[in-house]
Formats: structure tokens, C-alpha cells, sequence
């Protein structure tokens, strides 16, 4: 691998991180009594001048990027920016120990949403701004916002090593770049959209802007110390809800369907009616649960509680309008799966993906018709398309590392003390970048009583779950090669 080359643009990422700084610096000097634009500034200048001295001292030369290279760009960008971004946490103190600054920060990049904070509120205007604004860049992918500047093959490289192929595949025709800016496009507008109409739902300016981007980039993260709750907005909270829907869904389809004004792709992908069809199911359920064995009286609240928060954690969003932990046992089950299998590649929400699963169990039925009917010929599609081998042996393994990885992690959490509801829960909301479990981790709960060692473990499920597992194995494996 060129060392060189991978070092050159992972400074460019800096820089890019670098600005974001800026730009929160300077709404912390325009608000009145916040005290974090300096912290902001000094770790904009830190960070920049870390960025900006690949760019000065070593040439990139002009040979094209290889997959190994690109992979490895893209975890070190990962890891660099969410170093790099704890520093305005670690600059401005207060609950902000080392650890907790990189668990915030980590947190926030890979739009886990999980938080160490107990007074989000305290917050100045300013750190609030960047601890949403590590979110939304997360959301739609750090070296995709970056590869926009470059053109060619090594654009199309990068992208290839970010966005997996199983969320390239339903967009056919384009190229991996023109994919990527088609992403951006349909996120940028997305963002606008709902920081619109929170706006006119009633919403300050701020809260609008911090919300919008959280639910776009299915985080959680909320300017609140009580989540959406705080509002007791219905408005909002259906605003809200369709643009976690959005986020969930395939981005280079929802571009198709809306801004190219082909609205008939929404209704014919079998990933998103499958999507669709489970959120509303799961709704249904949990709302009946509500009504019999959770105590509520009034099947509308029922409905609106049930529908927020399953189409939250579906979405691996996890915002929050009730505490989830005292529901009755089977609308928790049901959230708990909801946040295994999640939203469609493409999106910016985390988990297995809906994509996977159903390959998976068209891969598993085709087997079960060989076996009775060996001679028989059977072929998986999905999406009106036949998937080969290798697909279906890819949702597999990807799934069976998913799960395994769950099961390590939580088993882990447990051995240190975790009781069995945390620890699990914990896992399976690290690794899918939800945010909240249950337990000592509910949905009106955070992770800051947890141990460093806990908060460490659960920081590397959140990059192993964002970077979809596998780009950290071929680093690995490339690293071993050398």
C-alpha cells in the first residue's frame, strides 16, 4: 500500500473536521455567554494544522487508488475524526473526562447517540452545535462528504470502501461517485426539509436545526436532557417520525423517487415495502400491548407512543418521548429485534439492515427447496434482480459476525458487572448504533455511570458497527500482508 497517499487524505479529512469547528466556534462567539468558543477554536487549530501538514510535506502523486488503500483511508479517517473531535469536549471540562470526551465523540460520528452527559441542557450553544454536527456528518459518511472534492476513479474508490456494495446494488446505472453525490443531495435536502417544519411546528430556530439533523442522520442526539419528550409536541413528533422514515430508508432511492420526481421507486423496491410493512406491524403490536398490559386508557396515545418509538429504534435513531423500560415485556421484545435488523442499506440508519436479512431468508428457503427437490432449479431475487453466490454468502457472514460480535460484547459487559437486561441490551445497542437498550441504559437513561473499560468496549462496537465490520477485517488483514 501507498502510505503516502493514505496519509494525504486522511489529512484532508482533518481539515474537513477542522472547519466544522469553525463553524461552531463561531456560533459560540455569537451567542451571548458562550464560554466554548475558544475550547472550539484551539481544537480547530490543533486539528487543522494535523490536517494540513500531509498536504504540505507529502505529494500524492497522481497513481490511482487501490481498494486496499481506499479501505484503509477510510477506517483511518474514522478513527482519526473521532480522536481529533474530542478535543473541544476535553478543552471545555466539566463532565468531559478523557474518556467520556472520546465516548461523546465516537459516539456522535458513528450516530450511535449513546451519551455520558447527565445535563445536556449546560451545554453552551456552541459544544451543542458540534456534538449534533459530528452526527450529521456521520450520518451520510466522513470520506464521502470529503471524496465531493476529488473526481475520477479515486473518487469512485472511495466511495466503493465506505458504502457497502449491498447498498450500491439497487442503484443501477450509476456510478459509485454520482451515487455518493445523489446521498449527499438527497441528505442535504432531507435536513432542510424537516428543520423547516419543526420551525413551523413550533420549534426555536436552534432546536429545530439540532433535531433535523440528529433524526436525518438517525442519531438521537437532542439539545434536551429529556429527549422529544421535553416538547410534548405531537406536530413535532410526526414531523419527526417521517424523517426518521426517510433516514431509513435507501437514500439513492429516495433521490429517484423525489428529486428526480419518480415517486412509483418508493412503491417498487421489495426492500422498502418489507420495511415498511414490519415498522407498521411492530407498531400495531406494541400498541396493542400498550393498550391491554401497559396501563394506557387512550388507544391514541397508545398509537402515538408506540409509533414514535418503534419507527425510532427501527431506524437506530433513539430519540425518546417515554421511558421504554417500564413497558410490558413483549413491546420491549419487540424493540429489542426492531434494533437488531433496522433500516435498508443506503440509509443512514445502522444495524443488520432489512437488505441482508431478506436475502438471508430467500437463501435460506431456497435451500430448504433443494433439499426436497434437489434437480429443481431456484433462483434468489430480490428487488426483481437474481443475486448470485456470493451475496447470499455475504449476507451470511455478515450477519453471523453481527451476531457473534453481539454476543462477545455482552458477555463482556456481564463478566464486569452488567446485569443480564444492561449488558445484552447494551451490545445490541452499541454494535446497530442505536443509542439506548434497556436496563441502566433505557431510552431516558445514558451511559455515564458505566466503568472506562465498559465505555471503551462499547466505543469499539460503535466504529465496528458503522464501519459495517468488514472494511476493519480487510484493514486488519491488509496491515498483516505487508
Amino acid at each position: 500500500m501507498n502510505w503516502r497517499v493514505i496519509i494525504w487524505y486522511i489529512g484532508v479529512s482533518l481539515l474537513f473536521v477542522a472547519s466544522l469547528m469553525i463553524v461552531s466556534s463561531i456560533i459560540a462567539f455569537c451567542s451571548p455567554g458562550d464560554d466554548s468558543g475558544i475550547p472550539l477554536m484551539l481544537a480547530a487549530s490543533l486539528t487543522g494544522s494535523a490536517g494540513v501538514f500531509p498536504l504540505i510535506f507529502i505529494s500524492k502523486g497522481q497513481r490511482k487508488l487501490t481498494f486496499r488503500e481506499g479501505n484503509s483511508i477510510v477506517v483511518g479517517a474514522w478513527l482519526l475524526a473521532c480522536l481529533f473531535g474530542m478535543l473541544p469536549y476535553v478543552f471545555y471540562g466539566g463532565e468531559f473526562t478523557p474518556v467520556n470526551a472520546i465516548f461523546e465523540s465516537i459516539s456522535g460520528f458513528t450516530t450511535t447517540g449513546a451519551s455520558i452527559l447527565n445535563d445536556i441542557e449546560a451545554l453552551p450553544r456552541g459544544l451543542q452545535f458540534w456534538r449534533i454536527s459530528t452526527a450529521w456528518v456521520g450520518g451520510v459518511g466522513i470520506v464521502t462528504l470529503f471524496s465531493m472534492m476529488t473526481t475520477g476513479s479515486d473518487k469512485m474508490t472511495l466511495s466503493k470502501a465506505e458504502i457497502s456494495s449491498i447498498a450500491q446494488a439497487p442503484f443501477v446505472g450509476e456510478k459509485s461517485g454520482s451515487f455518493a453525490n445523489h446521498m449527499l443531495a438527497t441528505y442535504v435536502s432531507l435536513t432542510l426539509v424537516s428543520m423547516l417544519s419543526l420551525k413551523l411546528s413550533g420549534l426555536g430556530w436552534f432546536d429545530a436545526a439540532a433535531h433535523a439533523m440528529s433524526a436525518s442522520s438517525t442519531c438521537g442526539f437532542s439539545s434536551r436532557n429529556t429527549s422529544i419528550a421535553f416538547f410534548s409536541n405531537p406536530a413535532a413528533e410526526i414531523i419527526l417520525t417521517v424523517t426518521m422514515l426517510a433516514a431509513g430508508i435507501h437514500f439513492g432511492i429516495l433521490f429517484l423517487a423525489f428529486l428526480k420526481g419518480r415517486p412509483r421507486y418508493i412503491w417498487k423496491s421489495e426492500i422498502i415495502k418489507v420495511f415498511l410493512s414490519l415498522v407498521a406491524l411492530a407498531i400495531a403490536v406494541v400498541t396493542a400491548d400498550l393498550m391491554f398490559n401497559g396501563g394506557y386508557a387512550s388507544f391514541w396515545t397508545a398509537l402515538r407512543d408506540a409509533s414514535f418509538q418503534v419507527v425510532s429504534i427501527s431506524t437506530t435513531t433513539g430519540f425518546a418521548t417515554q421511558d421504554t423500560t417500564l413497558w410490558p415485556p413483549l413491546s420491549m421484545a419487540i424493540l429489542i429485534i426492531c434494533s437488531l435488523i433496522c433500516g435498508c442499506s443506503g440509509s443512514t440508519s445502522g444495524g443488520i439492515k432489512i437488505d441482508r436479512a431478506i436475502l438471508a431468508a430467500k437463501g435460506i428457503h431456497r435451500k430448504v427447496k433443494l433439499t426436497v427437490a434437489p434437480n429443481s432449479v431456484y433462483c434468489v431475487r430480490v428487488d426483481g434482480k437474481v443475486r448470485n453466490e456470493e451475496q447470499i454468502s455475504d449476507a451470511y457472514g455478515y450477519i453471523f459476525c453481527y451476531l457473534l460480535i453481539v454476543v462477545i460484547f455482552a458477555a463482556f459487559n456481564i463478566a464486569l458487572g452488567l446485569d443480564f437486561t444492561t449488558g445484552v441490551t447494551a451490545s445490541v445497542a452499541c454494535i446497530g448504533n442505536v443509542g439506548p437498550g434497556f436496563g441502566d441504559v433505557g431510552s431516558m437513561s445514558n451511559y455515564a455511570a458505566f466503568p472506562s473499560l465498559l465505555k471503551i468496549s462499547g466505543m469499539t462496537e460503535m466504529l465496528i458497527g458503522r464501519l459495517e465490520i468488514f472494511p476493519v477485517l480487510y484493514l486488519f488483514r491488509s496491515i498483516r500482508s505487508r
